[in-house]
């Protein structure tokens, strides 16, 4: 009898475990590696995706003087107890005030704009004080092929999805490179408004390779990188102050 009812507490402890197992993978709280590219890459990017809001000067002659809402993307390229060093679209940030940086929908706090390129590479680099954030893996376009499989994250226009009460948080878009043009990547992903400045990432990988950034006005669903080996240049003529690095 004894015996019996050790096989039946196994048997209900297994079932209690298996049940519990599913139940976790269901809603997303399991520990599994994902074997999607995309949802793994997600996962790794997502904490150095960043939302910047600002106030830049009107285009409306009839409102000369005045400041409007405007957002952009970025991506935390450097972080450690001095703060975070984040890279951008030089245009993203031109002429703003109130500069707001927001990293993986957590921790925001005011930036200030350390350097920036000429509209060429359109490349900006923004400092914020917010300690020991995760930093993006950057690697290199020096081997990319068109048809590579790609991923651009970042925030498409987040003012029309708070006004639909949709919140704000990062988007992931998919597709491939299309061409690699002198001084450009072209991909067959559309860059939002919002989502300029927003890593372009290497599906395989996880590594950034460009900067997203779109240039056709008549034409939006061609979109742009800057190449993420400019972008390391860039960095890299811009060390931190050895006080930064304290």
């Amino acid at each position: 009898m004894r015996r019996l009812d050790l096989r039946s507490l196994a048997l209900t402890v297994l079932a209690a475990t298996v049940l519990a197992a599913c139940a976790a993978a269901r809603d997303g709280h399991g520990t599994a590696e994902p074997t999607d590219l995309y949802v793994k890459a997600f996962r790794q990017l997502h904490p150095s995706v960043v939302l910047f809001t600002m106030k830049i000067p009107s285009d409306d002659p009839k409102r000369k003087g005045e400041w409007d809402e405007a957002y952009g993307s970025g991506v935390v390229v450097e972080s450690g107890s001095w703060g975070s060093r984040i890279l951008t679209d030089a245009h993203v940030i031109v002429d703003a005030k109130d500069l707001i940086a927001t990293i993986g929908d957590g921790p925001h706090a005011p930036a200030h704009v350390v350097a920036t390129t000429g509209e060429a590479e359109d490349l900006a680099i923004v400092d914020v004080p917010l300690k020991n954030q995760r930093a993006a893996k950057l690697g290199s376009i020096e081997h990319l092929e068109p048809g590579t499989a790609i991923g651009v994250l970042g925030y498409p226009i987040p003012d029309a999805f708070q006004d639909e009460r949709l919140g704000t948080t990062v988007s992931l878009y998919t597709g491939h490179v299309a061409s690699i043009r002198k001084g450009a990547l072209e991909i067959d992903v559309a860059i939002i408004p919002g989502e300029s400045g927003g890593p372009v990432f290497d599906a395989a990988t996880g590594e950034v390779i460009g900067i997203a950034e779109s240039r056709f006005e008549e034409e939006r669903a061609i979109g742009f990188a800057t190449p993420i080996d400019l972008a390391t240049r860039f960095l890299a003529s811009h060390p931190r102050t050895q006080a930064a690095r304290r």
